[in-house]
């Protein structure tokens, strides 16, 4: 059963992120609260982990993963961005939008939309996942939590746990999350174009 674990929404005790932060360091899949849904999430190093989450959600290879970056910066290093995308980036993050972005050689393979190679990437505007940031050093590889049999995404951390408690390594309660994903949006051609509406609005892109 993995570990459950409760931190403070707005003031997260730094006992409970570096715990966090050693599960994910140490191969763990951790479900953690964001701006929008909980997520899964693990090192971006660790294909084992990935892996794991994939069998969780059911994921084809198709499926487009993402890095959750602690600022602007960070997302630069792990996309290859034209000025008008880095411009539309820095209005809205951070905030509840994933971006698709051409991946750059900083990503591993096996995240990468096999054809397009391409990755989601989001900066959250929440402190919880912030703060695990800036503990882990480096991007989270994350995904929404939504379970292949359920009709939506699970918002109460106790369920989780009944449900999840022997998939993953570490449930951190951080309160309730909303229902909404993100917003996605595609900026591989430097013009955006809505993916998927969800909590960030999606009206400055269409």
């Amino acid at each position: 059963m993995g570990e459950f674990l409760q931190v403070h929404p707005l003031n997260p005790e730094p006992r409970i992120v570096r715990q966090v932060a050693k599960c994910l360091m140490g191969g763990g899949v951790v479900v953690y609260p964001t701006d929008s849904t909980y997520a899964l999430g693990c090192h971006i190093g660790d294909k084992a982990a990935m892996e794991r989450i994939r069998r969780i959600r059911r994921l084809d290879k198709n499926h487009n993963f993402t890095l959750l970056c602690s600022d602007l910066s960070e997302l630069s290093t792990y996309s290859r961005v034209q000025n008008s995308a880095y411009r539309i980036l820095k209005a809205y993050t951070p905030g509840p939008y994933t971006f698709i972005l051409k991946a750059s050689p900083e990503v591993p393979r096996r995240l990468m939309h096999p054809k397009r190679k391409t990755i989601g990437l989001r900066v959250p505007d929440n402190v919880v996942a912030q703060s695990i940031l800036a503990q882990v050093g480096e991007p989270i590889m994350s995904t929404s939590l939504i379970l292949p049999d359920e009709p939506e995404q699970l918002i109460d951390p106790y369920e989780m746990r009944m449900k999840l408690g022997k998939l993953v390594d570490m449930i951190l309660d951080g309160g309730a999350c909303i229902l909404e994903p993100t917003t996605m949006v595609d900026l591989v051609k430097g013009v955006p174009e809505v993916l998927r509406v969800g909590k960030g609005d999606p009206e400055p892109f269409q």
